[in-house]
Order: structure tokens, then C-alpha cells, then sequence
């Protein structure tokens, strides 16, 4: 389906997980990213979620997109991503195969972003959860200044796995918005 696939995206490298200052070159990054799938799936839509995607929102500084996946295109979008080089997520806790997570990627003025690509069925409630918090970040800072500090608080600690840091800043999103 998908012969002639081409693109720039690199491997992943697992890192400790750090807080630092937002890069607005991210959303430069998601929107190449989102360029090269719409190449080969122009009907689907590729989004720009998580910290990077919210001006101002220190975090780990990896692109977080999401692609809500219509009924039946699973499959499709999987095999897209496999064949641009994308990787299956590894190590702990991965997501399943019916909720991807696929890893990669991409150097942009010559600095190399990490990519963590979500695909979900686009009538899962995460969808909608993704962006709600994306637009309350966006349109709150001292929401996106609480939240920083708590992912600090947890860098600070010694937590610097990704899983669980993932899981503890992921309790103050779930504080937040229930």
C-alpha cells in the first residue's frame, strides 16, 4: 500500500525524564511531522498535543502528537508509521496494539526532538481528553506555572524514570480536570 514511503524520522533514544523550558520549535516539529503523514493519509488528521504543544509549558520537550484514527483505519495508520520509520514503543508499561504509541525522531535546525506518536480510536474518550487539557493549558497560566512547578517537584525528587514520572504528573492533570 505504502511502497515508496519516505522520511527523515530517526530513531528514539530513551532518556531520563527532565524538565525543561518549552521550545517553541515544537510546534514547528508537529507540523513537519503532520506534513509527512498527510503525504500518504491526507484525510487524517495529525495533532499537536501535550506540553510542547501549549507556549510557555516546561516538560520533557518530547513532540506529542495524536492521531484519532477512524473505524477500520487502524491498521492503515500503523503500517504508515511503521514504514517511515517510526518504532514500537519499548521498555515498561507499553501502550497495547490496539492504542499505539509509536516513537521516532526528527531533526529540526539541527537539533534532534524525540516524537511520541498517540493513535487511538478517534471515538475514544482520551481524544477528547487530550484536547480539553491542551485548551485549558493554552487558555490558563497559571494552570500551565502549577503544573510546571509539580513536574519540577517531581524532578526534583529523583524521579527521572519516564513511567513513572509520566504517572505522577499525569495525578495532577487528573486533580485538575477529574
Amino acid at each position: 500500500m505504502f511502497e515508496q514511503v519516505k522520511s527523515e524520522i530517526g530513531p528514539y533514544v530513551v532518556l531520563p525524564a527532565v524538565c525543561r523550558n518549552h521550545d517553541p520549535r515544537a510546534a514547528d516539529v508537529a507540523r513537519q511531522i503532520a506534513a509527512v503523514v498527510a503525504q500518504y493519509l491526507p484525510h487524517m488528521p495529525v495533532e499537536h498535543v501535550g506540553s510542547t504543544s501549549v507556549p510557555g509549558c516546561a516538560g520533557k520537550g518530547i513532540v506529542d502528537l495524536m492521531i484519532p484514527v477512524p473505524d477500520g483505519e487502524m491498521d492503515k495508520v500503523k503500517e504508515l508509521l511503521d514504514r517511515l520509520g517510526f518504532q514500537h514503543q519499548t521498555g515498561a508499561a507499553p501502550f497495547p496494539e490496539d492504542r499505539p504509541m509509536r516513537t521516532g525522531s526528527w531533526v529540526h535546525d539541527r537539533e534532534t526532538f524525540l516524537l511520541h506518536v498517540h493513535v487511538m480510536p478517534a471515538t475514544s474518550p482520551e481524544v477528547d481528553k487530550m484536547r480539553f487539557c491542551r485548551v485549558c493549558l493554552r487558555a490558563d497560566p497559571e494552570l500551565v506555572r502549577a503544573y510546571v512547578a509539580r513536574k519540577q517537584e517531581i524532578i526534583a525528587s529523583g524521579v527521572t524514570e519516564s513511567v513513572q514520572y509520566s504517572r505522577l504528573k499525569s495525578e495532577f492533570l487528573t486533580t485538575v480536570f477529574g
